[in-house]
């Protein structure tokens, strides 16, 4: 008897769905569980991942219009100001001190934001489920780990600087990623599980040997709750508080000096940093309008241009380097994504917000401007956000019938 063949079966669609299915496994699996065992997991397998989930996209053509995306972007008031930032880097390699140790920084930049966009391009118009849902199960897995490594020990990775960095680092990674993964189950009615993996993911950053993670993860679960119960209201605070957190950072030092001293002595570590900054402020106000140009906080402690216990903060290191046009357009294309995320999917608006105060609380207290690790966890983020929208094209199942509607009689 001839072989039936069957005409549906295409080869290259079943490589490009395979090609994705392994991008996302990256993404969402092997990047947080590899980020709490290696300091580098992060910046190594993110592009590997990325590059996957492009190739597929080639193959099968399953993303949106890239000319249409293309406009929306350049029309949108945050992406254009966040352009801004980006020529403002590169423009203020003129007056850096350290033109090549910039110049390599900037390249950095210049590929994480390349990176981004290219994936935002290549993600599919309709994201399956099967690879949303490995989103929780990589976030569980990797809390699993962290705790694992923070409570039996491993001497190779808690008894060197490496090592710790390699947790912390890894928490951070834990504290963003959990927000889309609870946004994903919430959008699904599956509020056990996302409690679940909100309780593993706080329970690995309790064992983590740093506690910027769980400050960071607090401050976004405040917010979660604000944006949870007045939706509008958490949306205005989260957009005001970090957008004029930035605008005003060269008065921080002014103002929270004091208080600091009064609370904790004037000798204290953060309030001597306060002093610093509010000293670099005062002898130098010309420079807060051009900045110092890139790379100069980080190189110039190694020289004696910076004190060396100034802040190590985004806001310090923002208005130091680019002055108040990086930093105002740095301001404003945060507060007008904040607020456009607000106008998306409403399930998702809560963890949205809470990402962004996670992310921000992260940035304040102490991860500094163009650091290559950060870069590509902000960029990861915000890859799973747009995975997790798209994914909600459909809200319920269709209801079937146990009796079959029949015709209308013409």
């Amino acid at each position: 008897m001839p072989r039936s063949t069957n005409t549906n079966v295409d080869p290259a669609l079943d490589a490009a769905a395979l090609l994705r299915r392994m991008g996302f496994f990256g993404l969402f699996v092997a990047v947080p569980v590899a980020a709490q065992v290696s300091r580098r997991a992060t910046v190594v397998l993110a592009p590997i991942a990325v590059v996957l989930l492009i190739t597929a996209s080639a193959i099968d053509r399953r993303q949106r219009a890239v000319q249409p995306s293309v406009r929306r972007l350049l029309t949108a008031p945050a992406f254009l100001a966040g352009l801004l930032v980006v020529f403002w880097c590169g423009l203020s390699l003129v007056w850096t001190p350290f033109p090549g140790p910039a110049s390599e920084r900037f390249g950095n930049l210049i590929f994480t934001v390349a990176m981004t966009l290219l994936a935002y391009l290549a993600l599919p118009d309709r994201m399956r489920s099967a690879n949303l849902y490995l989103l929780p199960l990589g976030v569980g897995a990797a809390s699993v780990v962290a705790i694992l490594i923070g409570l039996v020990g491993d001497a190779m990775l808690k008894g060197n600087p490496d090592g710790d960095s390699a947790l912390e680092r890894g928490g951070v990674v834990l504290a963003l990623l959990v927000w889309p993964a609870v946004a994903w189950l919430r959008s699904r009615r599956r509020d056990t599980e996302s409690l679940v993996v909100a309780v593993l993911v706080a329970g690995a950053l309790l064992t983590a040997p740093g506690s910027t993670p769980l400050f960071a993860l607090a401050v976004g679960a405040l917010v979660f709750a604000l944006t949870n119960w007045r939706l509008s209201l958490g949306v205005k605070v989260t957009g005001l508080a970090a957008a004029g957190l930035l605008a005003v950072a060269p008065l921080l030092p002014f103002l929270a000096r004091p208080v600091g001293a009064a609370l904790f002595g004037p000798i204290a570590p953060g309030v001597l940093a306060l002093k610093a900054w509010q000293k670099l402020v005062a002898l130098e106000p010309a420079r807060l309008i051009t900045g110092h140009g890139l790379e100069t906080a980080a190189r110039g402690r190694i020289f004696g241009i910076v004190p060396a216990n100034a802040p190590t903060t985004m806001l310090f290191e923002f208005w130091y380097e680019l002055g108040i046009v990086g930093a105002f357009a740095a301001a404003f294309a945060l507060y007008r994504a904040i607020q456009r995320s607000g106008r998306d999917a409403t399930a998702l608006v809560p963890c949205a917000m809470a990402a962004f105060a996670t992310a921000f609380a992260v940035g304040c207290v102490g991860v500094g401007l163009t650091v290559v690790w950060w870069l590509t966890t902000l960029a990861l983020t915000i890859l799973t956000f747009v995975a997790v929208e798209r994914g909600q094209f459909r809200h319920s199942r269709p209801k079937v019938g146990l009796i079959p509607r029949l015709p209308a009689r013409t």
